[in-house]
């Protein structure tokens, strides 16, 4: 079921400051190291913080930090805000426990970033978090974000990221009730254009219908951030962490279910992958993807297909992107924040066309040529799965009327000829016919290596449909369990996905 935020009053950040300093309810630490300075000065700045800072620190010096919170392997790092919280925490509730336990509902806030600075760099980002109480005594309750500064100077970060950890006090006070809402607010008078919102996740009494994959799945919907990752486990993961310096294999996908053609191409791709003497010796990590657009086929979002998609994903062992990257060179350059190694896209014939419909490239000044220079510089590939000519005359009845125009999906392969005896017909990126005017690119592409064909592939599978399986599930004809993965056989059983029932 799709749920709504409601409309919340929109405030200025000093007003929210000046809203928790007047709550004789609430009291608090405020821990900030590296560029997170900011955060306190809204509230001293607001008036009235004497009824809700208990105490602020500023351990900037890396010996201090150190000496404080312990020692951790990086500073800019999700278990040093933890680390950061759990002391100031504890000495919140061992110093004021006794005294106003039973009428405060205690606070710790705590940051850790990395802003620009004269030595340079680019990957300004830090993580932040607060421990809350929601009333007197109870059992607190935690909400950890990590968080991108787009602006260009050191001064204009830092005022971002105090904004953004005003927010995040005023969202856990007072909308930790309305997780949607939270989220949209997190930018509230400082906007996505300044701030990404990449991770979120929330623990505790407060939150215990809360599910990390559907709030990080806002974050992507409102526009807080492009992207999301989950690992095989279901879990929330930063993007930064799990794909630095990793060489990066990508299949987009519905996945509803995953089938057997999506394992068999990332399977037959990957083999050829490694073998790149740029991978070879290098840590590779496979993503399914499944965009937005994907998600919001139908017109609207639906969690439960959405969680039984990730399920049946990590049950193969893959990780799930989730992207606001519609089209590949956006997707490539994204990678590109984190890795300079090898990117390989592996896709079937039907989204090699799309890539070649003009129409999408009208907004880029250089049109079709620009999408494909930015899409495969800097070492990146195309693996190409082939398709029946029966496969890809299916799917262009199923499609037909979706897109914004008559060529999508585009026509073109490797045969207009219907009948049987081209029904086998195996159409590959080595025999593909595109647009009479593409044609010296696309030779271009394929000549120079671009564009690969995927070898060895089971060619029993090339007219599995995910819809079919849909189908053969609803009608509980067992032919589906034939379509699908073993394991995520066991998962949709299981768990009842997909409308599965015993």
């Amino acid at each position: 079921m799709e749920t709504h935020a409601e409309p919340q009053e929109f405030l200025t950040t000093n007003r929210k400051a000046l809203t928790i300093n007047l709550d004789n309810e609430k009291y608090g630490t405020f821990a900030e190291i590296g560029a997170g300075q900011e955060t306190c000065r809204n509230f001293f700045q607001a008036g009235g913080a004497a009824g809700t800072i208990a105490k602020t620190i500023s351990a900037y010096d890396m010996t201090f930090s150190d000496s404080i919170y312990g020692k951790v392997g990086r500073y800019v790092s999700l278990e040093r805000v933890i680390k950061m919280i759990d002391h100031e925490y504890a000495l919140l509730e061992e110093r004021l426990k006794e005294d106003v336990g039973e009428e405060k509902t205690f606070f710790a806030y705590a940051n850790t970033m990395k802003a620009k600075s004269y030595k340079g760099g680019d990957d300004t980002h830090g993580w932040m978090g607060i421990r809350f109480q929601t009333s007197p005594g109870c059992e607190p309750s935690e909400i950890y974000l990590h968080c991108r500064m787009w602006d260009p100077e050191n001064v204009q970060q830092q005022h971002a990221v105090g904004i953004l950890g005003t927010n995040l006090i005023y969202g856990a006070c007072y909308l930790n009730e309305n997780v949607e809402a939270f989220i949209e607010s997190l930018v509230d008078n400082v906007g996505n254009e300044r701030i990404e919102v990449d991770f979120i996740k929330f623990r505790g009494p407060a939150f215990k219908g809360v599910d990390d994959r559907i709030a990080n799945l806002h974050l992507v919907r409102r526009g807080l951030t492009n992207a999301v990752l989950f690992s095989p486990e279901g879990e929330i993961t930063q993007p930064s962490e799990a794909l630095y310096k990793k060489a990066i294999l990508v299949e987009r996908g519905s996945f509803r279910p995953v089938t057997r053609v999506n394992i068999d191409m990332l399977k037959c791709s990957g083999a050829q992958f490694i073998q790149e003497p740029s991978v070879q010796g290098k840590d590779v990590i496979v993503l399914a993807e499944i965009t937005m657009n994907n998600l919001l086929a139908s017109g609207k979002l639906d969690y439960e297909d959405y969680l039984a998609r990730i399920d049946t994903i990590g049950a193969t062992g893959n990780y799930v992107l989730i992207s606001n990257y519609f089209e590949f060179y956006r997707l490539t350059s994204y990678f590109r924040r984190y890795t300079g190694e090898m990117i390989g896209v592996c896709m079937g014939i039907n989204n090699l066309l799309e890539i070649f419909n003009e129409k999408y490239y009208a907004n880029l000044a250089g049109g079709i040529l620009e999408s494909f220079g930015r899409l495969l510089k800097n070492s990146v590939r195309l693996y190409i799965y082939p398709m029946k000519q029966k496969a890809y005359r299916r799917y262009l009845k199923i499609h037909k009327g979706e897109g914004n125009g008559e060529d999508s999906p585009p026509k073109s392969a490797s045969s207009e000829t219907k009948g049987s005896l081209t029904d086998d017909l195996l159409i590959t990126c080595n025999n593909l016919r595109v647009k009479p005017q593409l044609s010296n690119l696309y030779l271009h592409l394929l000549e120079n290596g671009y564009i690969e064909h995927i070898r060895g592939i089971d060619d029993q599978l090339l007219e599995i449909f995910s819809r079919d399986i849909l189908a053969a599930i609803a009608d509980k004809d067992p032919i589906w369990e034939q379509m699908v993965p073993p394991a995520a056989i066991e998962f949709i059983k299981s768990k009842q996905l997909f409308g599965y029932t015993h």
